[in-house]
C-alpha cells in the first residue's frame, strides 16, 4: 500500500448507498470523501488528491460515465469503479470506453467481493505510481547518459582536432629537417640511429641511413665514442671527419641523457650555429 493514507471518493445520489459503503469501510484506514452528484464529485476532485473513485452509474443530471470521463481528465491516475443495478451490456461497454473504469460492479454487491475489489484497486494505483517513478528515473538517467555521451563526443572531437594540429606540426617539422642544407642525425643512448634527414647519408658516405641502424656501421669507433661522450659530459663537441669528403660534425646531448643530435656539414661550409641543450628541450616541448 502507499505510504500516504489511501483516499477514495464515493459518488451516489442515494444517501443510503453512501451510508452503506461507509459502514462497510469503517474498519479500514481509508480517507473517504462523498458526493451526491457528479458535479459535486468533480469539485472534490479538484481540491484533493483522490486515488480511487467509486461512482453510481445512474444519477440525475450528470450520469456516472460522464462524471468518470471528466474525472479522468482532471486526475488521469485515479482508479475508477462504477456501481450499477442497471444490468445492460451497452452500459458496461460505455463505462469502459468512455469512463475508462477499472471495474464495473452490480448492485446489490457482495460485501467481501467489493472490499477485495477496492483493495486491489488501491494496489493497482500504487503499482502505477511506482511505474511512473521508475519511468521518470529512467528518463532522467537516459538524459544524463545522453549528456555524458555528448560531452564525451565533444572531448573526442577536441582531442582529434588537437592530434590533427600536432600531426601537421610534426609533418612540417619533418619536412623542414629533411630539406635543411646540412645533415641531421638522432642517435639514442644505445647507439641506434633514430632519425636521419636526406643529406645525412651522403655526408656520411653512405647510400642511405635507415632508422634502427647501428651508428657503428656509419662512423669510426673513435669518432662515435667521442660523439657519444657528450651524453655524459653534457657539452657540445665539434669534430672533423674525413669520409669521401671532409665533414664537420657538431654533437649536442639531448636532455635527460637519452641520446645526441648530430649536425653534419661539408668542412668548406660556414659553421652553423650549434643548438644548445636549452633550445633542444624547448623545441621538444
Amino acid at each position: 500500500m502507499t505510504e500516504k493514507t489511501p483516499t477514495m471518493l464515493i459518488v451516489d445520489d442515494e444517501p443510503n448507498v453512501i451510508k452503506s459503503l461507509r459502514r462497510l469501510l469503517v474498519d479500514t484506514d481509508y480517507e473517504i470523501f462523498t458526493a451526491e452528484s457528479g458535479e459535486a464529485g468533480l469539485d472534490i476532485l479538484k481540491e484533493n488528491e483522490i486515488q480511487l473513485i467509486v461512482s453510481d452509474y445512474r444519477m440525475p443530471g450528470m450520469n456516472g460515465v460522464e462524471f468518470l470521463r471528466q474525472a479522468k481528465e482532471l486526475s488521469p491516475s485515479t482508479i475508477r469503479i462504477i456501481l450499477s443495478g442497471f444490468a445492460d451490456v451497452s452500459a458496461v461497454v460505455e463505462a469502459i470506453n468512455n469512463g475508462h473504469v477499472y471495474k464495473f460492479i452490480g448492485k446489490p454487491w457482495n460485501d467481501q467481493d467489493l472490499l477485495t475489489t477496492i483493495l486491489r484497486a488501491f494496489e493497482q494505483y500504487e503499482l502505477q505510481q511506482e511505474n511512473k517513478k521508475l519511468n521518470e528515473k529512467l528518463l532522467e538517467r537516459n538524459a544524463q547518459l545522453e549528456e555524458a555521451a555528448k560531452s564525451l563526443e565533444e572531448k573526442i572531437d577536441q582531442r582529434t582536432q588537437d592530434l590533427r594540429i600536432k600531426n601537421l606540426a610534426l609533418k612540417t617539422a619533418h619536412n623542414i629537417l629533411q630539406w635543411l642544407p646540412v645533415g641531421v642525425l638522432g642517435i639514442d643512448i644505445e647507439e641506434n640511429i633514430v632519425y636521419a634527414n636526406q643529406l645525412s647519408a651522403s655526408l656520411a658516405g653512405l647510400d642511405k641511413i635507415g632508422f634502427g641502424l647501428s651508428a657503428r656501421t656509419c662512423f669510426d669507433k673513435d669518432i662515435l665514442e667521442t660523439m657519444m661522450s657528450t651524453i655524459h659530459s653534457g657539452e657540445t663537441v665539434h669534430l672533423s671527419w674525413d669520409t669521401t669528403q671532409p665533414v664537420t660534425i657538431i654533437c649536442t646531448p639531448i636532455p635527460e641523457k637519452t641520446g645526441i643530435i648530430c649536425v653534419l656539414q661539408k668542412a668548406t661550409q660556414g659553421i652553423v650555429q650549434e643548438p644548445s641543450p636549452a633550445s633542444i628541450e624547448s623545441g621538444g616541448n
